[in-house]
């Protein structure tokens, strides 16, 4: 074996793969970063004569190739297709596998971007939508049993409770009906989570966060075995133009590369801070997988690995104006929304991020707070939130 196929193997530690895999030197220059391949068109050796399959950047680039072999390596799939966001990745994923009369059905706490998609897009276009405890076993057998469904959809750890679901069983429910299951692994990242290898049938990411890490790219992906839905995907995503810019790829591959580095970075921070909110009189309820009182924790421990990852969301006992309070008060953290940058983010998900699913089944509390964690100093983060409850306390 030479020493690339080595350093890409499946069996090389995943921070190998990370900074590897799709990461040959330019032949031309020995340039061991990838180039941006700033360019819409490439030139032809006679009509038809592609160099290397390339023809124009909507259809493909070579940096874009580089990070979905990189990304795929990653996540061990045998397919990795990126896209321009999240939401343009999970759009063409359904598009291209669902047709009016199919059904999904969904987590009741799930990104308010996601569930906006769903039901104002989706459901007009005929596909039916319920929402179920996705947690519950028994819930979802219920529904399993009462309807034909397409995807069941998951999150987890989910947004903003950070629910844990556990794969491997949805998965074994799900194909007893034929149905298949999506995973949505965007907080926990391909460093803390395998989904395709505990039984899912398509993972996809918002790689804005964890994967690109640092706050400058929004982008997205779809990881699959399946080569049919790998086709289709790739023909829709084509058809349709949902793509990342060179740049945008060129991004997400630094970040990717140090991807396992910072999630445990994340992590522990995020077990300190969770288990300092979790005795605070303030506080009336910490969600953090992490944490021995959280109800997934005992499936988080055996379905995560390494970390618990960077999100948590608390409940503030005075209530939604003390949360919004809270929320613009701190120093360190940043109120924005988004997550899984290397700097730490405070929103207030009823007014931002989930304001979209207001008056639904999927509504918020008003005195939640998220936090995502960033790599910062722990000590200077926990001394921010103190300040933080200092100041609403006034």
């Amino acid at each position: 074996m030479t020493t690339e196929n080595i350093a890409t193997a499946a069996s090389a530690a995943l921070s190998t793969r990370a900074i590897h895999a799709g990461q040959e030197p330019d032949p031309t220059t020995g340039a061991v970063s990838t180039p941006i391949y700033m360019t819409s068109t490439f030139k032809q050796d006679g009509v038809g004569g592609l160099r290397g399959g390339y023809d124009y950047s909507r259809s493909v680039n070579p940096t874009r190739t580089s990070f979905d072999e990189q990304l795929a390596a990653v996540e061990g799939a045998k397919h990795a297709i990126s896209f321009a966001s999240g939401l343009a990745a999970i759009d063409v994923l359904l598009r291209a596998t669902l047709k009016p009369g199919d059904a999904i059905l969904l987590g009741n706490d799930v990104y308010g971007g996601t569930y906006r998609l769903l039901s104002k897009v989706f459901v007009p276009w005929g596909i039916t939508l319920d929402v179920v405890d996705i947690t519950d076993p028994t819930a979802v057998s219920a529904a399993l049993a009462q309807r034909q469904y397409a995807y069941v959809w998951v999150e987890t750890p989910s947004n903003p409770l950070l629910s844990i679901t556990d794969i491997a069983a949805t998965a074994a429910l799900a194909h007893a009906h034929g149905t298949k299951v999506a995973v949505d692994n965007t907080f926990a990242s391909p460093v803390l989570q395998h989904p395709l290898q505990d039984g899912a049938d398509v993972v996809v990411y918002s790689t804005t966060k964890y994967i690109g890490g640092h706050s400058d790219v929004v982008g997205g992906a779809v990881l699959v075995d399946d080569d049919e839905t790998a086709e289709k995907v790739t023909f829709l995503q084509n058809a349709a133009g949902a793509v990342p810019s060179p740049f945008d790829a060129w991004l997400e591959i630094r970040g990717l590369k140090t991807l396992e580095l910072r999630v445990k970075q994340h992590s522990k921070n995020a077990l300190a801070i969770a288990q300092w909110l979790e005795q605070h009189s303030e506080v009336e309820h910490v969600w953090y997988p992490g944490l021995e009182s959280h109800p997934g924790h005992d499936i988080a421990v055996r379905q995560m690995h390494g970390g618990f990852g960077g999100m948590i969301s608390i409940q503030l006992a005075a209530g939604g104006e003390a949360a919004r309070a809270f929320a613009a008060a701190t120093k360190i953290f940043t109120l924005a929304e988004s997550l899984g940058g290397v700097e730490s983010l405070v929103e207030h998900p009823a007014a931002m991020t989930h304001a979209s699913v207001s008056g639904t089944t999927l509504e918020v509390s008003d005195n939640l707070v998220r936090l995502s964690v960033g790599i910062e100093g722990v000590d200077d983060l926990i001394a921010d939130l103190d300040q933080a409850f200092a100041a609403i306390a006034q």
